[in-house]
């Protein structure tokens, strides 16, 4: 199998290159608000030239062209050091692919141009991992105008700075598991809405715990069919898992030059030990890159991503935490003691192997829906 450029694929990587280096910005301010400014400004000038939602149809904003130019958008912006795309492929992909043609149109132009802002409402402080537990609830109202909605989400990226919420709630009077599940398309500015930001460990208020105390939101609003609430969000983090999807191959592959430089001109001194542990990280990566190749190139013919998904995202918490744990070994105290983006990309892999499907819930997909093992 070729995995190389088609001179279609060249020429549009070319373009990409010289965009990039005439407009892409400096580092991003380390206040976690002023860096959710400036990378909302950044995604808006990647969508004004063009760079977002590259496999979706003109008709809403994007450009019709294969899921191969996505992920040279992200080789690009990751072995750049740039800042990462809006991640927002999980969420329009979704309303493309169960909207009505009004939600498509309504709002997918808008996402796709970075000036209407979503979020995902999945996790709650009970249902975690879990998700076939959640117990936000919405029930129709008596004269059938909407459904009023109330439950607790948490953990909830980006919902400070968010518009709308694509929200999973129980909809059915009987439901259980993973039966009677909606999706609402819920504007947070609604009355009974509130947002609570949740600082992490590196500092950011990239999370957030959002409360609907009856919340109204219009019968309209339902993605799908009431009950279809399961089928979506399987969809959804089938793109959601995908290193291919979200640039994680080409950032990690940055991280481990910028690693092998330093090391090469002596800025940190690596012993025989290190070396090879830097050697088994290369090795994790370029495994994680040849199998997501394979994928994405199944997908050409215009296949949706499946279960294989959470075998990338195994590989890829494995490259990740790999990576991570070999370059502090190697870099030292200093990213201890000092501000250093090294310990943020740490703490963030820790937390790899839980969103998105903890390991358990992957190897229990590869098992089960791959290998079909009995359950």
């Amino acid at each position: 199998m070729d995995f190389h450029d088609t001179p279609q694929e060249a020429a549009f990587r070319g373009e990409l290159r010289s965009w990039l280096a005439a407009h892409a910005p400096a580092d991003l301010p380390r206040d976690p608000d002023e860096r959710a400014a400036a990378l909302n400004g950044w995604h808006r000038a990647l969508a004004g030239a063009g760079y977002v939602g590259l496999s979706f149809p003109s008709r809403y904003g994007g450009r019709g062209l294969p899921p191969t130019y996505e992920a040279i958008l992200n080789d690009e912006l990751g072995a750049g050091g740039h800042p990462p795309p809006p991640a927002i492929g999980h969420l329009t992909n979704a309303v493309r692919l169960f909207g009505t043609e009004a939600q498509r149109t309504g709002h997918l132009p808008g996402m796709l141009a970075c000036t209407e802002r979503w979020c995902q409402g999945f996790s709650e402080p009970d249902a975690g991992s879990d998700l076939a537990s959640v117990r936000t609830r919405a029930v129709l109202a008596p004269d059938g105008s909407g459904w009023v909605v109330t439950g607790r989400k948490i953990w909830t990226s980006e919902a400070m700075w968010s518009d709308w919420c694509l929200l999973l709630c129980r909809t059915g009077s009987d439901g259980r598991g993973h039966h009677g599940l909606s999706m609402l398309l819920v504007p947070l500015d609604a009355p009974g809405v509130t947002r609570r930001a949740i600082t992490t460990a590196s500092g950011t208020r990239e999370f957030a715990e959002v409360a609907f105390d009856g919340a109204r939101v219009p019968a309209g609003h339902v993605l799908g069919e009431p009950g279809q609430g399961w089928a979506i969000a399987m969809r959804l983090l089938g793109y959601e898992r995908g290193p291919a999807d979200i640039g994680w191959v080409a950032r990690l592959g940055r991280m481990l030059t910028l690693l092998e430089r330093d090391i090469r001109t002596g800025t940190v001194a690596a012993d025989e030990a290190a070396r090879l542990s830097v050697a088994r990280a290369w090795v994790a990566l370029r495994t994680l890159e040849l199998h997501v190749q394979r994928t994405l190139s199944a997908r050409l013919d215009g296949s949706l991503p499946g279960p294989e998904g959470s075998l990338d995202k195994l590989l890829l918490t494995e490259a990740d935490q790999l990576l991570n744990h070999v370059i502090m070994n190697v870099r030292g105290a200093a990213a201890l003691i000092e501000e250093d983006p090294v310990l943020d990309a740490y703490f963030w892999s820790r937390a790899q192997s839980l969103f998105g499907g903890t390991q358990q819930i992957q190897r229990t997909i590869v098992a089960q829906r791959l290998l079909h093992l009995p359950r």
